[in-house]
């Protein structure tokens, strides 16, 4: 009996209950569904576990005390206005808790949108990066490098002619050296003559 007391604690946590009844009792309260179930479900001492939340766990709960104790066998269950067989309870007990699957159907239409949300924001983003790249540069008195020889690659990169045009008025404006310097004798030779 401590067993079943412990089953039904259990059971209670994972949002559902065991309750031993009559058999004619569970006819009359079913009703029309009744004649829906198997007849050796209904047969001999019956408990039902009524859930109200979890039917996944509460499924595993009772199959795992089946296992363990002799005093409990699974027939069936009753689920959605269809009949189960145990091997349908042993399915049910399989599927992962009401919050998990919940989570996952969730994950599985959000995760098209997320990509298709991303493919939008490279669209406009990208170009917008772009925009914002060439306006520091301007902000830093750079020229946009759209093709123009203006551009900053075409400026860093120095003329060849350039620099043998600056060169030459540098030559031009420096005075002639002397070749040699005259030695004192051909000076006195040249007064001479």
């Amino acid at each position: 009996m401590k067993e079943i007391q412990q089953l039904r604690a259990d059971l209670r946590k994972k949002g559902g209950e065991l309750h031993v009844v009559k058999n004619t009792l569970f006819r009359i309260a079913a009703g029309e569904d009744a004649a829906k179930l198997p007849a050796d479900l209904h047969n001999g001492t019956t408990a039902f576990a009524f859930v109200f939340e979890n039917e996944p766990d509460v499924a595993k709960a009772l199959l795992d005390y089946a296992r363990t104790s002799r005093k409990l066998v699974v027939k069936g269950g009753f689920f959605g206005g269809r009949a189960l067989t145990t091997k349908e309870v042993e399915t049910l007990s399989e599927l992962p808790p009401r919050d998990v699957l919940i989570a996952q159907v969730i994950g599985a239409i959000a995760a098209p949108l997320t990509t298709l949300v991303g493919t939008i924001e490279a669209l406009y983003a990208d170009p917008i990066r772009v925009i914002g790249a060439v306006a520091d540069k301007v902000g830093e008195g750079a020229q946009p490098a759209a093709g123009d020889s203006n551009s900053p690659e075409a400026s860093a990169s120095p003329d060849p002619a350039e620099p043998e045009a600056e060169s030459a008025p540098e030559a031009e404006a420096a005075p002639e050296a002397p070749a040699e310097p005259e030695t004192p004798a051909e000076t006195e030779s040249t007064e001479n003559a």
